[in-house]
This record gives C-alpha cells, sequence and structure tokens, in this order.
C-alpha cells in the first residue's frame, strides 16, 4: 500500500516487514497539512494487519514536523497502543529527537529517555 496525496509534501511508503512485523517510510514534511495522511495510513495498515505486533515508522526522509506532526505521532502511539502493537521510530532526526526531548514526548513515543538516546548533548559545565 502506498499513500501519495497530490500537492501535499508527505509521503508514506507501507509494506509488511516480516510475519507480525509493519514498517512504514515517512518522506517530507509531517505537519498540519499532512498529518491526517499518516494517521490515515497507519490506521488502514493496522486494519489490514491485524496480527501485526510492532510497527516501525522509518523516519529518514522526515522532513520537518511541527506541532500538528507531533500531534499525529502521539495519535499514532494511541491507536498502536490500543491495537497492542509496539511503535518504533527508527532514523530519527537530531531536529526530531529535539522537539521530542523538549516537549517530553521523546521517552513515550521511543520508550527512550532523553539522555540515554544515542548522540545526546553533553552536559554543559556549571558557571
Amino acid at each position: 500500500m502506498t499513500a501519495f496525496v497530490p500537492d501535499v509534501p508527505l509521503r508514506v511508503f507501507a509494506a509488511v516487514a516480516g510475519v507480525r512485523s509493519l514498517r512504514i517510510e515517512i518522506e517530507g514534511v509531517l505537519d498540519f497539512r499532512t498529518a491526517d495522511t499518516l494517521v490515515t495510513a497507519v490506521s488502514a495498515h493496522l486494519e489490514d494487519n491485524p496480527g501485526a505486533d510492532e510497527l516501525e515508522l522509518v523516519c529518514t526522509e522526515m522532513g520537518m514536523c511541527d506541532s500538528s506532526g507531533l500531534s499525529a505521532l502521539l495519535m499514532v502511539r494511541r491507536r498502536t497502543a490500543a491495537a497492542g502493537v509496539r511503535l518504533r521510530l527508527t532514523d530519527r532526526s537530531p531536529q526530531l529527537d529535539r522537539l521530542l526531548d523538549l516537549t517530553g514526548t521523546l521517552h513515550h513515543l521511543t520508550g527512550e529517555a532523553a539522555e540515554a538516546r544515542e548522540g545526546h548533548d553533553q552536559e554543559l559545565p556549571q558557571q
């Protein structure tokens, strides 16, 4: 399944990655114009694969993510949790990690603590 909405800078590519694993690649900007595209694609993918126990959102090609994009990610998290599906956000950009960290949603969406993620900022010495 591939969802593409013309004139909207987001494409999602959905695939079955294994017997019980689902994968969605996000390409483009996740903002107020495109947030529903992601949520709709995830919902359809979950409905089409009721035996899945894991959904990987691949963020390699995802550009900017605004507050509506964050809201979409949180909605995806709610939908996967309700379906008993583990959510993984992979290949996140430093900007997305920063947004998740600043909003206190990093652990909720990824299961990672801000301090434990790879490439975390070094603590600045006290002056």
